[in-house]
């Protein structure tokens, strides 16, 4: 896969890492470019530039440690912090903006014991997106024993 611009959006979860990794792993040139995207969703009833000190303060420090992940790869790293109604929609408008041939999203591993969701954002962005997507779907986690089933 040859390309040169990535978006890797980020929420602040373990799955995070592996995402920021991937896209660097796919670009890794000195020519290529790595944006990276925090987002704030804001509820209805505030303004979209309402100051929110901890979930900026949040958002800027998950930044900070993709920033320090992307430093092994030799692409250059842009990272943003947008606050908007919906991910989804920042995310695809940040891809139009920036141009990106590629958008790489992580989603936790969700279902051993309820039903699967994949949220609202990831199917927003499949349906959406400009480039391709490519989904980065944390592990499976270990199943849980019961001491007395031993």
């Amino acid at each position: 896969m040859d390309i040169s611009t990535a978006l890797v959006a980020v929420r602040g979860d373990a799955n995070d890492d592996e995402a920021v990794r991937l896209a660097g792993e796919l670009l890794n040139s000195s020519k290529s470019t790595l944006y990276i995207l925090y987002v704030i969703e804001m509820e209805r009833g505030l303004p979209l530039d309402a100051e929110v000190g901890a979930s900026t303060a949040k958002g800027e420090q998950v930044l900070k440690h993709m920033e320090d992940v992307a430093k092994r790869f030799k692409c250059k790293t842009e990272a943003h912090l947008l606050q908007a109604r919906q991910a989804g929609g920042a995310v695809i408008q940040e891809a139009v903006e920036k141009k990106v041939e590629a958008i790489v999203i992580s989603m936790p591993y969700i279902g051993q014991y309820a039903a699967y969701s994949i949220g609202e954002t990831v199917p927003y962005v499949l349906k959406n997106a400009p480039c391709r997507v490519i989904l980065c779907r944390g592990e499976r986690p270990a199943p849980v024993t019961n001491e007395r089933n031993r």
